[in-house]
């Protein structure tokens, strides 16, 4: 059984997956490139897949022996992740003006 922090691994890791092709002007992904982009067995894809699906986050076209066919965000999912490049780009803001100012020796 994968434990709980390979799981969120896992999910996050679809998810950017997806944000990155969606940058790429490719709203969708097949399963079979998403499974070999990440090296993800089925099961731990599947499981991913379905989870971001429930949250709303995804969309799914599964196979007959539900494995993700296609996969590709929904509005949600990129509002999501557009706020988590936003979130990233303030720190790294934030940490390059820490740097740059004067230490008070």
């Amino acid at each position: 059984m994968t434990k709980l922090r390979e799981r969120k691994n896992n999910r996050k890791a679809v998810l950017r997956s997806l944000y990155e092709a969606v940058e790429h002007n490719r709203p969708e992904v097949s399963g079979s490139t998403l499974r070999a982009a990440l090296g993800l067995p089925d099961e731990d894809l599947s499981a991913a897949c379905e989870y971001l699906a429930d949250e709303g986050l995804i969309n799914v076209e599964w196979t007959s022996h539900r494995t993700p066919a296609a996969v590709s965000l929904t509005h949600g999912g990129i509002r999501m992740m557009e706020e988590q490049e936003e979130e990233e780009e303030e720190e790294q803001q934030g940490r390059a003006k820490a740097q740059e100012a004067p230490s008070e020796d």
